[in-house]
């Protein structure tokens, strides 16, 4: 059972706004926040390398945390500076070849498919986007099929940026497995939202950011790389951090994940996502993924009922994303009018799902997201503020 009257008093910008934004970047708790404050005034006292001395434990540990909450062991996490930095070390590490197959979802993120792109130019290698079934998922039967000896990468967005979709992680990984093909997930909006079980979704890497539902400092995000794919894996770019420099003309990787990190970091904003991820794993990812799915069903089910309103999301069981257009006001303005009434939304961009934008013949989406810490009331706010807008 979540005790919102504490979690609500643990994030204090609860008591003016009614902050629905969670995909963009979530409220820190004041956990995360002393955390970060408390280094940075170490740093100011003894200086940054003391402080990082002295804070080692503590350091180190947010490796643990991580590797539980993913379910996976501490060797195969790298703490890094973003999920794109996450994704990119994980997906430039891969060796492709002309005529080598890319397989991605039709909802991919724009950061992901340009580099499939990149990588396409420089070496020939095709990008080949498995079709969405009736609810709007990747569909199983057709990843089936499209899989042959050239296909050297099956890449998705579990959960993607525009919508409520909830992509079918773990039966990819059960189709990767069985045909020994590598699986990246981008798992940046599912992270704090959902459970995570890397042994049960069968990825071999998996990136994610700390600033959206895990209510982490921006500027962090982290790799997990499964131990048995990691030693077929050199970075795009080491330091002596990765590879220490064990002769004058050699270097060794390290046997662990951190070969995919560097010797300089942010150790604040390290320590902060170290007290996210132990601040959601104290509630409990079950309780929080019931209460967000909660919340999430009555807003869509609120704007149903609102004259105007269309709902642009796809899935069977939609998560915590809810994406809509309202007939006669651009997504901006729909946004802009919530913040002039102290309600937080987002928008999305159709460039940044273009494929998918491009299928539906999608505009600018607005886009909210609610989480653990939002009250019905809240969510109840934004749908009167939106009943109002549209008998304007």
């Amino acid at each position: 059972m979540i005790d919102l009257d504490r979690i609500r008093s643990d994030s204090p910008a609860t008591d003016r706004l009614a902050y629905l934004h969670n995909a963009g970047a979530a409220l820190m708790p004041t956990s995360v926040v002393a955390a970060m404050k408390q280094h940075i005034d170490l740093e100011s006292e003894i200086g940054g390398y003391a402080a990082s001395d002295r804070e080692s434990g503590r350091l180190e540990a947010v490796y643990g945390s991580v590797a539980r909450l993913l379910n996976a062991a501490p060797d195969e996490i790298a703490l890094v500076e973003n999920a794109t930095v996450a994704w990119q070390m994980a997906f430039y590490s891969l060796p492709f070849r002309k005529g080598d197959r890319i397989l991605t979802a039709e909802a991919e993120y724009a950061a992901n498919y340009v580099a499939f792109l990149q990588v396409a130019k420089r070496t020939g290698a095709v990008i080949d986007v498995v079709p969405s079934d009736a609810s709007g998922e990747l569909d199983l039967d057709a990843l089936e099929r499209m899989i042959d000896e050239r296909v050297k990468l099956i890449a998705i967005t579990w959960v993607p940026t525009n919508g409520g979709l909830v992509n079918p992680a773990a039966a990819i990984g059960r189709i990767a497995r069985a045909h020994g093909i590598p699986y990246l997930l981008d798992a940046c909006q599912a992270v704090g939202q959902m459970a995570v079980d890397v042994e049960a979704i069968g990825c071999d890497m998996l990136s994610a950011t700390g600033r959206k539902f895990l209510r982490g400092p921006r500027g962090t995000g982290f790799l997990f790389v499964r131990r048995e794919r990691l030693q077929q894996l050199e970075p795009p770019m080491i330091d002596h951090f990765a590879a220490p420099w064990v002769a004058r003309d050699e270097y060794r990787l390290r046997d662990d994940a951190r070969r995919f990190e560097t010797w300089e970091n942010n150790y604040a904003a390290r320590l902060g996502l170290g007290a996210a991820v132990d601040y959601a794993l104290e509630i409990g990812i079950a309780p929080i993924e019931q209460r967000c799915r909660l919340l999430a069903g009555r807003l869509r089910s609120g704007l149903a009922a609102l004259p105007g309103i269309t709902i642009r999301d796809l899935g069977r069981a939609p998560g915590a994303i809810v994406s809509f257009t309202m007939d006669g006001l651009e997504a901006a303005a729909v946004v802009a009018s919530a913040a002039a009434a102290g309600i937080t939304i987002g928008a999305s961009d159709p460039s940044s799902t273009r494929i998918d934008a491009e299928l539906r013949s999608l505009p600018h989406l607005v886009r909210a997201s609610p989480h653990y810490y939002n009250t019905e009331a809240e969510v109840d706010r934004l749908l009167a503020h939106l009943a109002d807008l549209a008998s304007r």
